[in-house]
């Protein structure tokens, strides 16, 4: 029987291998989190949500990282993210299609520096075709998340990385960060963790999904270029057996 979980856990713990000694790392630090990436990948403000990509826009329709944070509040504790992220979740994205994604695998706590977080995997929750990895956990008055999104093809490619990312993840915000809506920006305590992950996740990574989807159309992809095709074939069959009764003749 296939094992999801066992599947990605020994793609995951495989690549690590590879990449550690492959990758040379970015430490990336805002007023609430520090974590390590691959030099080549940087983050951005967009409101806000941090989001981290490839430098290459090639790759960075390959995946992309996107945290936030906000004032913890009645709908944040650990057995509520349990609960959100062990079923299968319903969304709309950027581009207004309904999402329900499947459960790759469910939340467990780990440990991270000395910090334990929630960490599990769902399939077409964020965009579809896409995995996505989601990190949560909750520190003093201040609840995090960290997403990683990986278009299927890709999800080989980019779990060694994702792994020495999440491994590196260190909560630094300091005691007044509430108090100091300067060294923020994070979301209030009445907002729902990760509200703003949608609406900030990259429109090309959809795009180049769709344009995946077209050229698989490609050549045969419409009613009207099949039937050329097939009458060009029909044409060169004639003359071919033409050919052949002539020259047998």
């Amino acid at each position: 029987m296939f094992r999801p979980k066992a599947y990605f856990l020994a793609v995951s713990l495989l690549f690590v291998s590879l990449f550690s000694l492959s990758s040379h790392a970015r430490t990336f630090k805002n007023a609430y989190i520090s974590f390590e990436m691959l030099d080549n990948w940087k983050c951005n403000l967009e409101q806000t949500e941090w989001v981290c990509r490839a430098e290459d826009p090639q790759e960075a329709k390959e995946a992309v990282i996107i945290l936030t944070a906000k004032e913890k509040g009645p709908t944040d504790s650990f057995p509520i993210y349990e609960g959100h992220m062990n079923n299968p979740i319903s969304s709309v994205s950027k581009t207004g299609a309904n999402l329900t994604s499947s459960v790759v695998y469910k939340a467990q706590q780990q440990r991270y520096n000395d910090q334990v977080w929630l960490d599990g995997i769902h399939r077409d929750s964020e965009v579809q075709n896409y995995f996505t990895r989601y990190v949560a956990t909750i520190k003093d008055q201040i609840a995090i998340l960290v997403t990683f999104t990986v278009h299927n093809k890709f999800y080989a490619k980019h779990s060694g990385h994702f792994n020495n990312t999440i491994k590196s993840l260190r909560v630094i915000a300091s005691k007044d960060l509430l108090s100091r809506p300067d060294l923020g920006p994070i979301r209030g305590a009445g907002e729902t963790l990760g509200a703003g992950i949608g609406q900030a996740m990259p429109a090309d990574l959809l795009a180049a999904d769709e344009a995946g989807s077209e050229s698989k159309k490609g050549f045969l992809g419409s009613e009207t270029t099949l039937g050329i095709g097939l009458l060009i074939l029909a044409v060169l069959a004639y003359f071919g057996l033409k050919y052949y009764k002539k020259t047998r003749g």
